[in-house]
């Protein structure tokens, strides 16, 4: 076990400690946020060790294969560290807990099918960080969690019900919400401020310490770590429901001759306008999780708070149907049966460039083609001759546009942002193209002789 006792340590010798690369860190949940923290933490000069319940995954880290390909600049960090002896895995709890000195907490916080936020992973780990965690630890939260989850569930697990620890006196812990957007998180580690909350004064400005080590971001104190947690929240539940509000103008729009990317583009001139876009859906880990954790918050409190987040939530689960619809209007000016109609998906990740396919709106538009009995191809450049939703995936996209009566682009991916109208009409059997992300322009698919549906773009 450590000797350290961190949170015995005066601020003088946790800087010493820090600088001297005396502390050790554990990462519990190394997937695509845990990660990157690791290696951030590695990448500092701390020795770090990930744990993780997926197997393949701690296999292919600790036989130097670095696998999030999508994201840049971690691969050559990932070498670095590996090679150094900086960084490992392990798939054992006991194995990374006792011997660290503080123990960061990233792990999924999903949904079940009622659309309640899952924590039974958060949970278990807390019951075991109980049997294994060595006193005078530091405990740090990074998963998005709802307010007072910390506070309420995860101190009074990992203290137990023999309260042989007692948070603030045998082990410290605190929150620092990850804010790194997938595809992109080396550049917002570096870029984006953190936020930083504790259950003591003391505690925080530890965690401020060592995060101002590995990190070069503003660290912004917060009082508490339900109030660190909500700022988190708040930010994704904003962005969901502008989300919604696009979505409506762009099922407006559609009904009288609107083009809605006119009319953002323009908006955005304006100073305080804060411009986001219409699209099949909003998928991700975060957005819509986030949502629901904000709304399974309100519910414990009143159920008629909230309503507009709940009402957003319906408009955004709603696209793929709306989708949908414009592909039915396609094939009925087509003079053609979807019914064992090739249609092709073009991208089926949540968000472009990112493989990455949880809650995509791809999946339950797919599976309501199934249930027309359209015949769907997919191909996406992050998916290539696999096997997504049951069906394997096209490897070559100029391959799969033959034989193909409509085409759905979902994902806007960078490979697609360069189709040409003139090269689908080319190569489609019929020319039916729904365009879900406003990346085709109206006038030279009309022009191409393309039977073209734009979400919120209006006929042409």
């Amino acid at each position: 076990m450590t000797n350290s006792k961190i949170m015995e340590m005066n601020p003088q010798e946790l800087i010493q400690a820090i600088q001297g690369n005396k502390l050790k860190v554990c990462v519990i949940g190394v997937g695509r946020i845990g990660l990157p923290t690791a290696l951030s933490f590695a990448n500092s000069g701390l020795t770090t060790i990930g744990v993780d319940i997926n197997s393949q995954l701690v296999n292919m880290i600790n036989s130097g294969i670095f696998p999030l390909k999508d994201e840049p600049g971690y691969d050559s960090i990932f070498e670095n560290v590996f090679r150094d002896k900086k960084f490992s895995a392990t798939t054992k709890i006991e194995e990374g807990v006792p011997v660290s000195d503080v123990i960061l907490l990233s792990l999924p916080t999903p949904m079940d099918n009622q659309n309640v936020p899952n924590y039974d992973a958060l949970k278990s780990v807390a019951r075991q960080l109980h049997d294994h965690i060595a006193k005078g630890s530091l405990v740090i939260v990074e998963s998005t969690i709802e307010p007072g989850f910390v506070e309420n569930e995860i101190v009074s697990i990992i203290e137990g019900a023999d309260k042989k620890l007692k948070a603030g006196r045998d082990f410290g812990i605190g929150v620092c919400p990850e804010t790194a957007n997938p595809g992109q998180i080396l550049q917002d580690f570096e870029k984006l401020p953190r936020l930083v909350g504790a259950i003591d004064d003391k505690t925080a400005g530890m965690i401020t310490k060592i995060y101002r080590h590995v990190f070069t971001v503003d660290l912004i104190p917060m009082p508490d770590c339900k109030t660190a947690n909500a700022v988190k929240l708040t930010t994704n539940v904003f962005r969901d429901l502008n989300i919604a509000f696009v979505n409506e103008l762009a099922m407006l729009f559609e009904k009288i001759g609107i083009d809605v990317m006119k009319v953002l583009e323009a908006a955005k001139t304006k100073y305080n306008f804060q411009v986001h876009y219409p699209g099949a859906g909003v998928g991700g880990p975060c957005l819509p999780v986030n949502s629901y954790q904000m709304l399974n918050l309100a519910k414990s409190i009143d159920s008629n708070l909230l309503r507009l987040v709940r009402v957003g939530r319906e408009v955004n689960e709603h696209m793929p149907d709306h989708v949908l619809g414009l592909l039915q209007d396609g094939f009925k000016e087509a003079s053609k049966k979807i019914q064992d109609s090739q249609i092709l998906v073009l991208g089926v990740s949540y968000k472009p460039d990112v493989k990455d396919i949880q809650i995509t709106p791809a999946e339950p538009l797919i599976n309501k083609l199934k249930q027309l009995n359209a015949q769907v191809k997919i191909y996406d450049p992050y998916f290539k001759s696999t096997e997504i939703f049951g069906i394997k995936t096209e490897s070559n996209m100029v391959d799969a546009l033959n034989n193909t009566d409509a085409v759905l682009l979902i994902t806007a991916h960078k490979e697609f942002h360069d189709l040409e109208p003139t090269f689908l009409a080319s190569k489609m059997k019929t020319p039916i193209v729904i365009d879900s992300r406003g990346i085709i322009d109206n006038h030279a698919a009309k022009k191409a002789g393309l039977i073209f549906r734009g979400l919120g773009r209006g006929k042409i």
